[in-house]
């Protein structure tokens, strides 16, 4: 049980203390009391504005964009509030470079297995990511699952922080109504480095792909659907909130699951 799951079961008005609450759940009395100080509205439209350019240029890395912010936008930010933000995006520049997403050192990577790999069917190979997604207050983040032969999404969730729990249940729904991949591929992100998230995977007879340094690219197809779904949806009417998203993802799926079929 993570820490978020164990905060959730402190009841004010139960007979125990909060303290002893706390105590038995091993977990820091402050960590109940502890408010989320939210994002400034400056941070808040710099993030909208990165994203926007991130789609146009996914090459920028962050002495490019801050150069974007400061000369073309008008604003004074340094590199160290860029990098901030790009962190808290959990963007990198698309480019031969050793960093493709949050990576946790204690954690095993995988072989990349795509390398002139014929796709020649549905459900040989199915890709996953995660992107930042900017509402009119605050953000979330979208995971996809995508199959590779017909660029379809197979799966999809939205929530306000990325955890490897949070993939796995993702990776769960897919399994239960398509058939299962020979390869599942990601980045190294601790998301999927996760011990049962890999066991996930493996238990389910599948060969775990990871792209390494210099692979950047291989997940193209899924961030050519990223800048659809913004260009096409969340730019031109930004979400009121995690549930205004969601219906309006799923109203965007829907469309785009008839024209392809």
């Amino acid at each position: 049980m993570d820490r978020l799951q164990r905060l959730k079961l402190v009841d004010p008005n139960a007979v125990l203390s909060i303290r002893h609450q706390c105590d038995l759940l091993n977990l820091p009395r402050g960590g109940y009391y502890y408010k989320p100080k939210a994002i400034s509205a400056l941070n808040a439209y710099l993030m909208k504005l990165i994203d926007m350019q991130y789609q146009r240029t996914p090459f920028y890395g962050v002495p490019r964009m801050t150069d974007y912010l400061n000369h073309a936008c008008g604003f004074a930010v340094n590199k160290k509030r860029v990098e901030r933000l790009y962190r808290l995006m959990d963007i990198r520049a698309l480019g031969p470079n050793p960093y493709t997403s949050k990576k946790d050192p204690s954690h095993n990577k995988y072989p990349y297995l795509l390398r002139e790999l014929d796709i020649t069917a549905p459900n040989q190979i199915w890709a996953a990511d995660i992107t930042y997604i900017g509402m009119k207050y605050g953000y979330m983040y979208l995971f996809a699952i995508i199959d590779l032969y017909s660029r379809y999404i197979i799966a999809w969730d939205i929530a306000n922080s990325m955890t490897s729990e949070w993939c796995q249940y993702v990776v769960k729904q897919a399994l239960e109504y398509y058939p299962t991949p020979e390869i599942f591929n990601t980045d190294q992100g601790a998301q999927f480095t996760a011990d049962k998230f890999v066991a996930l995977i493996y238990d389910n007879g599948i060969r775990m792909s990871m792209d390494g340094k210099g692979r950047a690219i291989d997940n193209i197809f899924i961030e050519r659907f990223w800048r659809s779904v913004k260009y096409e949806y969340v730019y031109l009417n930004p979400p009121n909130g995690g549930k205004e998203l969601y219906d309006g993802m799923q109203e965007y799926m829907c469309k785009q699951k008839d024209e392809q079929f």
